[in-house]
């Protein structure tokens, strides 16, 4: 009778241990969690008024005490660039000429020893790797038409296109 007592109770554990490893759970969870990058930019004030300017001169936002600030707002590094466009009556181009007007900008000592380049109709490097809330100061310098400049007012947007750096 013992015998027979132990085989049971041997059987029965085997089926407690068989048993459990069976229960096992047919699915599971993983916790991922993810922030999205933003990539965005303002610029302030964003308008610069240069006035009457005579034909074949040129005036400087710094001039007009209008430099703009460029501000990542978004929350990765970002490259900064930069595109003129032609206006109404007016083509944009490296230097002024018949019904051709120059725009251009600088970001370094511009009040002091400024460096000007020449923006045109496609987008160019302005400024990179400017971390989250960093800024870049901009100033800009419009040249008129030589001749054929008109007698309507002129508006001259710039765009500011910001990238992940």
């Amino acid at each position: 009778m013992k015998v027979l007592i132990c085989h049971i109770a041997v059987v029965v554990l085997m089926a407690i241990f068989v048993g459990t490893a069976v229960l096992g759970a047919d699915s599971g969870q993983v916790a991922a969690t993810v922030t999205a990058s933003v990539i965005a930019v303002t610029v302030s004030d964003g308008g610069v008024a240069y006035g009457t300017v005579a034909t074949s001169e040129d005036t400087t936002s710094s001039g007009v005490n209008d430099t703009q600030t460029i501000t990542n707002t978004g929350t990765v590094n970002e490259d900064f660039e930069i595109k003129g466009v032609d206006t109404t009556h007016w083509t944009l181009a490296g230097a002024a000429g018949d019904a051709t007007y120059a725009h251009k900008t600088c970001i370094a000592d511009c009040d002091t020893t400024p460096s000007w380049t020449a923006m045109t109709t496609s987008y160019t490097d302005l400024d990179t790797g400017k971390t989250p809330s960093a800024t870049t100061a901009l100033d800009l310098q419009i040249t008129v038409p030589t001749a054929n400049a008109g007698t309507a007012q002129e508006t001259a947007n710039v765009d500011i296109l910001a990238t992940a750096s």
